[in-house]
């Protein structure tokens, strides 16, 4: 087996900025993907403190941020399988988690 370097490859970067704000017991997030290349989408979540819970806003945040990125890579999928139907291909078979 041969450890040739693979040459020709292209690396590129995206970034996901999460952005989280809070207002009376309810907490918001928006992830938003900056791919460099003209697209971007923005995922929303949300989390409410329940009335019998203790107020920490980290778990808002977190929860909230989540359902955000959640969001996003549902948005990221559906793209992808339009973009691939568009190409005229079947859509991407769904990959399993294990």
């Amino acid at each position: 087996m041969s450890h040739e370097p693979v040459s020709n490859l292209t690396a590129k970067e995206w970034s996901v900025r999460i952005f989280i704000s809070e207002h009376d017991g309810s907490t918001r997030a928006e992830a938003r993907l900056d791919t460099g290349a003209g697209t971007g989408l923005t995922g929303t979540g949300s989390a409410r403190l329940s009335p019998q819970d203790d107020d920490v806003p980290e778990i808002g945040d977190e929860i909230a941020a989540a359902r955000a990125l959640a969001d996003l890579a549902k948005q990221l999928q559906q793209t992808a399988d339009q973009d691939v139907e568009e190409a005229g291909h079947s859509q991407a078979a769904p990959k399993s988690d294990s």
